[in-house]
C-alpha cells in the first residue's frame, strides 16, 4: 500500500508497506527498524521473539512523546517488563501490527509529531 499524506520536510518518511516491507522515502525496507522523523536506526530486534528490555530502553535515546510498536503482520503486546522504560519515562506506547504502525506514523509524523514507529518487519 502506497501512503498519500503529506509529511514534513523530514530526512524519513514511510511512504509505503506491504507483507514483510516497508517504503522508507520510496526504499524498500525488508528488515526490523525504527524510524522517526529525523533519523533511522537500521538494527534493531529481528522480530518479537526476540524483543528486550534493552531495545525500548534504546527508543528512550530518541526523545520521543510516544512509540508506535509495530509487531509484524499480527498484533501482540509485548509482556510489561519489557517496556517498563518507556512507561518509567512516561512516554506513550501504541502497540499494533506493523502496517497499522506505519499508516498512523504517517499521519502523525505529517502532524509534526515527536513519534518513534519500532517496526518489526519478520
Amino acid at each position: 500500500m502506497k501512503l498519500i499524506h503529506h509529511t514534513p520536510d523530514t530526512p524519513y518518511a514511510i511512504s509505503g508497506h506491504g507483507p514483510g516491507f516497508v517504503l522508507l522515502n520510496g526504499t524498500r525496507r525488508e528488515h526490523s527498524l525504527v524510524v522517526c522523523i529525523d533519523r533511522v536506526l537500521e538494527a534493531w530486534a529481528p522480530d518479537f521473539e526476540h524483543l528486550e528490555e534493552g531495545h525500548f530502553a534504546q527508543l528512550l535515546e530518541l526523545d520521543p512523546e510516544l512509540v508506535l510498536l509495530g509487531t509484524g503482520m499480527v498484533f501482540r503486546f509485548p509482556p510489561p517488563a519489557l517496556t517498563r522504560p518507556l512507561v518509567e519515562a512516561g512516554i506513550g506506547l501504541e502497540v499494533m501490527d506493523t502496517q497499522a504502525a506505519c499508516r498512523t506514523y504517517a499521519v502523525l509524523a505529517s502532524e509534526g509529531r515527536r513519534v518513534v514507529a519500532a517496526l518489526l518487519i519478520p
